[in-house]
C-alpha cells in the first residue's frame, strides 16, 4: 500500500492535552506520523506534495481512544463486526478502541487474541486493540492465560460486565497480572445484591414496578477490590463507576497511593434513571442508570480528576433483544458515534474545560495503556479528529453506522459534528457535504 499523501491542517483550534495547549495552530502529518505542530503560528512555505486542509477554526485534537467496545465478532456478527464497529468509530472521531473479551468463544487464550488482531489488520478505519479475559470463559473460576495473552498483544485483562465474585480468584488475578505489569479492569457489582435486578433500587424503580439492584452493590464490591489491590500491589481500573458512594471508596484508594484508575461511561454522564421514562429499553444499561445526584457527582469527579477516563461503553443489541419487556430486554447501548458530541455537552454547559474533556478520551487512556497516541506532538501517530464543536445535530439512530441501532441518544439534540477522522495519516471519514 502506498504511503498516504502528506496533509497540512491549517487554521485550526488545536487542543493538545499533553502540553495543555488550547489555541490556534496547525498540524502536518506524513508517513503515518505527526511531523510538525504549529502552536500560535503559521507554517512556512509548504511543498506542492502536501495537501492543505483549511480547518476554518474547527477543533483539531488527537483521535479518541475508547477503552470499552463490545462487538459480536466472533459468535454474534449480526450485532456488530470489527469492520462495522470501526466504521462507526471513524464517524465518531474514535481512532483506537479496545474490544472486550465477552465473545463466543471468549478471548481467553493467546490464540484468540491473535485471531482478533489478525482480523483487525484487514480493517483500516480504526486501530483495534484487544482485552483478554481475566478468567477462563469469563466464569470467574480459573485464571486465564494472562501472561501468554499479554505476549500475544492484549492490552489489559477483564471479565467485561461480569464481576469476579470469588475473592481468592480476584486476588490471584491481581497478583499474577502484576508480574506482567498488566492492568485488570473490573466491574464492581455485588452479585447477590444485584441478582435479577433491572434498575437501581429506590423510589423510581418501586413506582415503575421494576426488579431492583441495591444502590450499595457497587460500593460493597469496590471496597473488596480496593482491599485486595492494597494487599497485592496490582493495577486496577474500576470499570464504569456509576455511584456517588463508590466515588468515596475510590477517593480513599487514590489517597493511599494505590495504582487505581476509574472510567465512567458517557451514558452515566448524560442520563439518569428518569430517562427510562415509559420503560424505554434503549435506556436499560449495565450498570443501570442512577439518580440525578449520582450523575452530578460523576461529573464533578471527572472535573476534579478523580475519574480519569470516559468510555462509550459501546454495546450493540439488535431490535429483537431490545423490543421486550424492560426486565427481559438486553442491557447496553451503542455509543461510538455519539461519544464525542455527548461529551462536548459538558463543555457547552460550562461544566468542564475542553482540554480536560479531550484528555479523558485521548491522553488519559493512552497513558494508562502505554500507547503513543493521545497527543499532538512530532513523532506521535497521525491519528486526528477534526470537529465543528458548535454544529447542532439531532441523533438519528436509524442513520448510525453500527449494525445495531440501540442508542439512548436517539432524537436528542447535541452540538459537535465530526468533519474528518484521520488514522495513520489516512482520511478514514469525512462528513457529507
Amino acid at each position: 500500500m502506498n504511503a498516504p499523501q502528506p496533509l497540512a491542517f491549517v487554521n485550526a483550534r488545536l487542543v493538545d492535552p499533553e502540553s495543555g495547549y488550547d489555541g490556534p495552530g496547525g498540524v502536518i502529518v506524513s508517513e503515518g506520523v505527526i511531523t510538525d505542530v504549529a502552536k500560535g503560528r503559521e507554517f512556512g512555505k509548504l511543498s506542492k506534495a502536501v495537501r492543505v486542509v483549511d480547518c476554518g477554526g474547527a477543533l483539531l485534537a488527537p483521535g479518541l481512544i475508547d477503552l470499552r467496545v463490545r462487538t459480536g465478532e466472533p459468535g454474534a456478527e449480526t450485532k456488530e463486526t470489527l469492520a462495522s464497529a470501526a466504521k462507526a468509530a471513524a464517524a465518531g472521531g474514535v481512532t483506537s478502541f479496545v474490544v472486550q473479551p465477552d465473545t463466543a468463544p471468549a478471548i481467553d487464550d493467546p490464540s484468540m487474541v491473535d485471531f482478533i488482531l489478525r482480523r483487525a489488520r484487514d480493517v483500516d478505519s480504526a486501530r483495534i486493540l484487544v482485552a483478554g479475559a481475566a478468567t477462563k470463559a469469563l466464569l470467574g473460576e480459573q485464571m486465564a492465560e494472562i501472561g501468554l495473552m499479554r505476549e500475544a498483544g492484549c492490552v489489559y485483562v477483564t471479565d467485561a460486565g461480569k464481576p469476579i465474585v470469588d475473592s481468592k480468584v480476584m486476588q490471584r488475578v491481581l497478583t499474577y497480572a502484576k508480574g506482567f505489569d498488566t492492568l485488570l479492569a473490573h466491574r464492581p457489582m455485588d452479585p447477590w445484591l444485584g441478582k435479577g435486578g433491572a434498575a437501581i433500587g429506590g423510589e423510581f424503580a418501586g413506582r415503575m414496578g421494576l426488579p431492583s439492584i441495591s444502590p450499595m452493590a457497587e460500593r460493597i464490591m469496590l471496597e473488596r477490590d480496593v482491599a485486595l489491590l492494597e494487599a497485592t500491589g496490582g493495577r486496577l481500573l474500576v470499570d464504569q463507576i456509576s455511584s456517588a458512594q463508590a466515588l468515596e471508596t475510590l477517593a480513599r484508594a487514590k489517597g493511599k497511593g494505590l495504582r487505581i484508575n476509574a472510567s465512567v461511561s458517557i451514558n452515566h454522564l448524560s442520563f439518569n434513571e428518569l430517562d427510562i421514562g415509559d420503560y424505554r429499553t434503549f435506556a436499560k444499561l449495565n450498570p443501570p442508570l442512577r439518580g440525578e445526584d449520582d450523575r452530578q457527582a460523576l461529573i464533578e469527579a471527572l472535573a476534579s480528576g478523580l475519574i480519569d477516563i470516559v468510555v462509550s461503553s459501546h454495546s450493540p443489541a439488535p431490535a429483537e433483544d431490545k423490543r421486550l419487556p424492560f426486565d427481559e430486554a438486553a442491557p447496553g447501548a451503542v455509543g461510538l458515534e455519539t461519544l464525542l458530541p455527548a461529551l462536548l455537552s459538558l463543555y457547552h454547559e460550562e461544566r468542564l474545560p475542553l482540554l480536560d474533556l479531550i484528555r479523558a478520551v485521548t491522553l488519559a487512556p493512552a497513558q494508562l495503556l502505554g500507547l503513543r497516541g493521545g497527543r499532538l506532538a512530532p513523532g506521535a501517530p497521525a491519528d486526528l479528529v477534526l470537529c465543528d464543536i458548535d454544529a447542532p445535530i439531532i441523533v438519528d439512530a436509524a442513520r448510525l453506522l453500527s449494525k445495531s441501532k440501540n442508542s439512548p441518544f436517539d432524537g436528542r439534540r447535541l452540538q459537535g459534528q465530526v468533519l474528518m477522522t484521520v488514522v495513520d495519516g489516512r482520511v478514514v471519514h469525512r462528513a457529507e457535504g
